[in-house]
């Protein structure tokens, strides 16, 4: 492949370009933003150059799309009348279904892989892009059937997915959403929660509060700009973890006695250790 067109030139997309250049991609990068965003991504030289979004997806070999997720799934059967036979077109929304439910309905020009690379942060922007933010991260891949990953465009992209240092998973899309219900979003709603409640409480304002405060209350500077999309897109699967979450908590109010909040520090501590690598662990 040798151009790669990139819909949406933020933290994600433009990471994405640095990572490609980074592991050695020597082809053309090309951005589709808002004016003033291309013109700050090509000063930063995440992108080579911008264009418009016909004239980006009818050159390009792999089409990148990070957006919103309902702005992803919107412009899937315009980019059909866009792109080349022969070109790829994946994304990097936080869930899966909705976008591939449209790609099926609307792709036939070319071959439409979905992708969530499980790599963020609070920040957002070009700016925030950086070239490492996949290393040892999962990222998952949601093909409309076992037999996309077998293409040469698919493969392409798997392997490229290992270059910039993130190892790839292929799930369908429905799973993928279920798991990420429990495993990304579930956790972002616990820190929104807590920090919610406690801003309409007095205690806090006193300044007694430690790091336990601050880390678990980092997801909750993150922006409902990206989080609206998801809600509204996994609502089932995330109304499942909050019904467990809630159920947790209720079993932790009906008794904080030392035989049963024993065990449960054992088995948090064991799940909390298994998912940090070694060098996280006290």
């Amino acid at each position: 492949m040798n151009t790669v067109a990139i819909f949406g030139v933020g933290l994600i997309g433009g990471s994405f370009a640095l990572a490609l250049r980074k592991a050695g991609f020597s082809g053309r990068i090309v951005g589709v933003s808002e004016p003033e965003i291309v013109a700050r991504a090509i000063e930063l030289k995440v992108i080579d150059e911008g264009a418009s979004p016909q004239n980006a997806a009818e050159s390009a070999d792999l089409i990148y799309l990070s957006e919103p997720i309902l702005r992803i799934a919107e412009m899937l059967p315009e980019l059909n009348e866009w792109a080349r036979p022969g070109a790829l077109i994946t994304d990097a929304g936080s869930t899966k279904s909705t976008i591939v439910e449209r790609a099926r309905a609307s792709i036939t020009r070319c071959q439409f892989v979905g992708g969530h690379p499980l790599a963020g942060s609070e920040r957002r922007g070009v700016e925030a892009a950086q070239a490492d933010l996949f290393a040892e991260r999962p990222y998952v891949l949601t093909p409309l059937s076992e037999n996309q990953m077998k293409t040469a465009a698919a493969a392409w992209l798997f392997e490229w997915i290992q270059r910039i240092g993130a190892y790839p998973i292929v799930l369908s899309a429905e799973r993928h959403d279920q798991v990420v219900a429990y495993t990304s979003h579930l956790p972002q709603l616990a820190s929104t929660a807590l920090a919610a409640m406690l801003d309409h409480r007095t205690e806090p304002v006193f300044g007694v509060f430690g790091p336990a405060l601050i880390d678990s209350t980092r997801l909750a500077l993150s922006s409902y700009h990206m989080w609206g999309d998801i809600l509204a897109t996994n609502r089932v699967a995330i109304q499942d973890a909050l019904r467990a979450y809630i159920a947790k908590l209720e079993e932790f109010s009906r008794s904080l006695d030392a035989s049963h909040m024993s065990e449960e520090f054992a088995q948090a501590a064991r799940f909390a250790s298994q998912i940090r690598g070694p060098s996280e662990n006290p």
